[in-house]
């Protein structure tokens, strides 16, 4: 279950963001890579930068949450990246041995109408270049080129709805934040929303009204998102898709296969662990 983002509660990291200023972007130089191998369970203390960030894994699955200003959780498995606006309030969780590559990108060079977090798809041609700019002995004229088109690719690249977003903490309705709360303890359960409305107080009607009003998606648009953070986590980790299926509350595999194609563009299979 996603934990709000308060500085003061947070538990000691395991990793630190230390060492960050040898990558501090500029406007000379305004994307730079840095690579860490992280074994799971690492994970980093809420924090954030002057500079818009993507958090990309060669491989492994990382937990991203970000206040912008709502809490937003977004699971990132190598085929995906997290843009973090610059500013925006963030922590990290490794949820498997991950090749960790954060992307520091200086708020200059910060695509229009990109002041919020998102997920995109990394292409061949992204991973690729995100390799080359992480190669010992660039030389500046390579690395500025490499750079810019880099930060076009970025523009071009297909965008999904891959955050589960909760609804604000303290300004937030306490309901909805328990009905959501409950729904991400219990991925399986089948409960209608009326079910799950009732264990709040509030009426269906209520409850989706809330979701609209404050998270901006339907109920069902928001379960299959929670859904689809929790079973990437276990699809890397090699669990049958039968197994996942059940898990996040399917029937039948066809039925959880159909979904999750239609929404990741892959079958599970493909985020199955080799």
């Amino acid at each position: 279950m996603p934990r709000h983002l308060d500085p003061a509660k947070a538990r000691p990291p395991l990793l630190s963001v230390d060492g960050i200023d040898a990558f501090t972007p500029s406007r000379e130089r305004p994307v730079r890579v840095r690579a860490r191998s992280m074994p799971a369970d690492t994970h980093f203390e809420p924090h954030r930068h002057a500079w818009a960030q993507l958090a990309y894994c060669a491989s492994g699955i990382v937990q991203v949450t970000a206040a912008t200003p709502d809490e937003v959780t977004y699971i990132v498995p190598p085929s995906r990246a997290v843009w973090v606006a610059p500013g925006a309030l963030h922590a990290i969780n490794v949820l498997e041995a991950a090749e960790f590559r954060t992307l520091y990108i200086h708020a200059d060079a910060t695509p229009a109408g990109w002041q919020g977090c998102r997920v995109i798809v990394v292409s061949p041609l992204l991973r690729e270049m995100v390799h080359a700019l992480d190669s010992p002995g660039l030389s500046p004229t390579r690395e500025a080129l490499l750079s810019a088109l880099l930060l076009d690719e970025i523009t071009v690249a297909d965008t999904q709805p891959l955050g589960v977003p909760l609804p604000h903490a303290q300004q937030g309705d306490k309901r909805l934040r328990a009905l959501c709360e409950a729904v991400l303890r219990a991925p399986s359960e089948r409960a209608t929303l009326a079910e799950w409305a009732a264990d709040t107080g509030a009426s269906e009607r209520t409850m989706a009204r809330l979701f609209r009003d404050e998270l901006g998606i339907s109920y069902q648009q928001w379960r299959q998102q929670a859904i689809l953070a929790h079973a990437l986590p276990l699809l890397a980790r090699g669990t049958p898709v039968s197994q996942v299926a059940a898990a996040s509350g399917y029937a039948s595999d066809s039925a959880f296969s159909a979904m999750f194609k239609a929404a990741m563009g892959q079958s599970p299979s493909y985020f199955h662990k080799k």
